[in-house]
């Protein structure tokens, strides 16, 4: 927590200076210990977007949205029926929120999904061409569009070198940790500042792998960890 300071007074600049050189090393040392985590997740998975199919970014972000409070199979099922219906904005408006609801409703949130997916597929249309816009800040302000469904996305279909924070990568980076944070938002602004460029493109896919595969909320797998000695959590497991 930092120290309250009379209204006009500043810090001396000695101090302040000292302070900064006194967290240097620290901060460097962090850097390389992340940089050295995810230079092994990227060893271990070089090409982890491989199969993946971005060449249509509104199916893409649709999908995403589908996948809040779903599991993998449900949506992949989910959002086939969808498109063999619908495939673009202009086809999801004309099919309506009532046949959308029907189709997306085993995965959960049926009619909220829906409507967000007309409303998306009109802005789309009336502000972009029927285009999705191709940065996570843009795609934000679409209706039902939160960061880490914009993030993803961007990421995904532009490579636009964002990392999203789901649960599990939320989970991972404090416990580690990689960038700790209270918030979803604090750990997503965390983690762009301390991951390197190089490996933000596909950070997002890395780590989310690491944590559902090995850094498990319950029972993690510790000895099988390839970054183990690099962990600092204090309820690692050793054997």
């Amino acid at each position: 927590m930092t120290r309250d300071l009379p209204h006009g007074v500043r810090p001396a600049p000695r101090r302040k200076a000292a302070a900064r050189t006194a967290r240097r090393p620290r901060e460097a040392g962090e850097a390389d210990r992340v940089t050295t985590i995810l230079a092994r997740l990227a060893e271990r998975d070089p090409d982890p977007k491989a199969g993946f199919d971005r060449t249509d970014p509104f199916r893409l972000l649709v999908t995403v949205l589908l996948s809040a409070q779903s599991t993998g199979p449900t949506v992949s099922r989910i959002a086939e029926a969808l498109f063999s219906e619908a495939r673009d904005p202009a086809g999801m408006a004309a099919l309506g929120e009532a046949r959308i609801t029907e189709i997306v409703r085993p995965v959960g949130l049926g009619p909220s999904k829906a409507r967000n997916i007309v409303k998306l597929s009109a802005v789309l249309l009336a502000e972009h061409g029927g285009a999705v816009p191709c940065s996570a800040a843009e795609m934000r302000r679409l209706p039902g569009i939160g960061r880490k469904s914009a993030e993803v996305t961007a990421n995904f279909a532009f490579h636009e070198p964002v990392i999203a924070v789901d649960t599990h990568i939320f989970r991972i980076s404090n416990r580690i940790p990689l960038a700790p944070g209270p918030t979803v938002d604090a750990v997503a602004d965390g983690l762009a500042r301390i991951v390197p460029d190089a490996f933000k493109d596909n950070a997002h896919v890395w780590l989310f792998r690491h944590g559902r595969d090995i850094c498990t909320a319950r029972n993690p797998a510790c000895p099988r960890c390839p970054v183990s000695d690099l962990c600092a959590w204090p309820s690692k497991a050793t054997a």
